[in-house]
């Protein structure tokens, strides 16, 4: 099993970054963070990289089941997708898999929880 949920797509790569968002929100999720990697490594080190976004994605419902659960789960929070811009007008969309992020925890309430998310982020990545 990897460790994300991803595929790649054709498209305007600031269109995209919005269906994600539109979707995500479809799925009960809030955008917390938007991370321009791409801009942030120009900024600090000078060097140059394709598009790159990182969304910090979170669900209040399951967030509080899982602190609920696990109060330092928050180390694992919020859920990561990323948006990566590829060659030509390919993109890459790839979101953690909970279900392998919580393995190590071994609580099975919190599996349960990792499934229902699972199932949601496929659903935003899938349908991009």
């Amino acid at each position: 099993m990897s460790f994300c949920i991803a595929k790649t797509t054709n498209g305007d790569f600031d269109a995209i970054v919005s269906r994600v968002i539109e979707k995500l929100k479809a799925e009960g999720f809030g955008v917390l963070s938007e991370i321009d990697v791409a801009n942030t490594l120009k900024q600090k080190l000078g060097v140059e990289m394709k598009r790159y976004r990182i969304l910090g994605a979170c669900n209040p419902g399951f967030a509080h089941k899982a602190l609920g659960l696990e109060d330092k789960i928050g180390v694992m929070l919020p859920c990561n997708v990323v948006v990566q811009e590829k060659d030509g007008d390919q993109v890459d969309v790839a979101a953690i898999d909970p279900r392998v992020a919580m393995r190590g925890i071994g609580n099975p309430a919190l599996a349960e929880i990792a499934e229902e998310v699972a199932e949601r982020l496929s659903r935003v990545v899938e349908s991009i």
